[in-house]
């Protein structure tokens, strides 16, 4: 723990410095909304690839339902804002809360299954839900249901620190370390007397919840929160932001949401050959990449190196 907490406090220090350069550009008017929203969209797809690769690097499940649960809490926070009239920040926390209790009721029956078959469950448990909002009057139906704006750069910023901060020391506690032998070895864990099935539902419904305050923040920055927006394609990008990241490591993911979002940003000017272009983009770098851009390392892993390797420097200088 000495070892990582050298590099955690750096690093924390480092984001809230850049909370406040970020912070003290937007009101002073020199960063602009459209830069603004792309750093707002960049932190929303981070709590999305962190809450997923809770799931999928760290307990090794193959869910392709996030956009189900991301889904629950944007509809439910607009509920919460719009038709109730409460402040946005109870809204975030009851589009996590709803998000996960759904999470406990899919995890339960479907996290017995592994491989391609939880896929499938919770892929279907998505379709179900877009399906259900897709009927639903109350919230618009296919029309849509109108949101106010009320996501800016403070909110975003700081329920991704939390997200990140959560992950991280979820996955450095003993539940963590139980998580990771499942993904190593399910049926040596439970030989073990580890409970499976327990452990899976409880990752299961962290990366939930997060997936629901991801939700709530996009619906309340883009207006209007559409089922459309929810499908199957949704899924499959977060999951790209976990595999291309590199499945078990965190700051893969976050690297990758970063990244992904900026080319994806950058093409938008050119529409009839944006997915061409993305997607020669995720080959390129899954063909010399095929690990992902950070395998199973994280960037704490760097700062160690250096550290080491500068202690060893300073003793060969000394002795000498």
């Amino acid at each position: 723990m000495k070892r990582h907490s050298r590099a955690f406090w750096p690093l924390l220090i480092a984001a809230l410095v850049f909370y406040a350069i970020v912070q003290g550009l937007i009101m002073m008017d020199m960063l602009g909304a459209y830069h603004t929203n792309t750093l707002i969209f960049i932190a929303i797809n981070i709590i999305l690839a962190v809450s997923l690769h809770l799931v999928i690097g760290i307990t090794g499940q193959f869910s392709i339902g996030h956009a189900g649960f991301m889904a629950v809490g944007a509809y439910l926070s607009a509920i919460v804002t719009m038709k109730l009239d409460l402040p946005f920040i109870v809204a975030i926390i009851v589009g996590g809360l709803v998000a996960a209790l759904a999470g406990l009721i899919v995890g339960i029956p479907s996290l017995r299954l592994r491989g391609d078959y939880l896929a499938i469950a919770t892929l279907g448990f998505a379709e179900i839900i877009r399906i259900i909002f897709l009927n639903i009057d109350y919230v618009g139906g296919a029309a849509g249901m109108q949101v106010s704006k009320m996501t800016d750069w403070t909110y975003t910023f700081f329920f991704m620190l939390l997200t990140i901060l959560v992950i991280v020391n979820f996955t450095r506690s003993r539940h963590g370390i139980a998580a990771l032998s499942i993904r190593e070895d399910e049926i040596a864990s439970d030989a073990m007397g580890i409970n499976t099935t327990y452990y899976k539902v409880v990752a299961f419904v962290i990366g939930a919840f997060f997936a629901g305050v991801a939700g709530a923040l996009f619906s309340h920055n883009f207006y209007i929160v559409l089922p459309s927006q929810f499908g199957f394609l949704k899924s499959v990008d977060i999951l790209i932001l976990v595999v291309l990241g590199g499945l078990g490591s965190l700051s893969g993911a976050i690297i990758s949401a970063i990244f992904l979002t900026l080319v994806s940003t950058f093409l938008q000017e050119y529409p009839e050959t944006r997915m061409i272009i993305y997607s020669l983009v995720l080959i390129i770098v899954m063909l010399y990449r095929p690990q992902g851009l950070m395998g199973t390392k994280e960037i704490t892993d760097y700062f160690r190196g250096w550290t080491s390797k500068g202690g060893k420097d300073n003793g060969k200088d000394t002795t000498t």
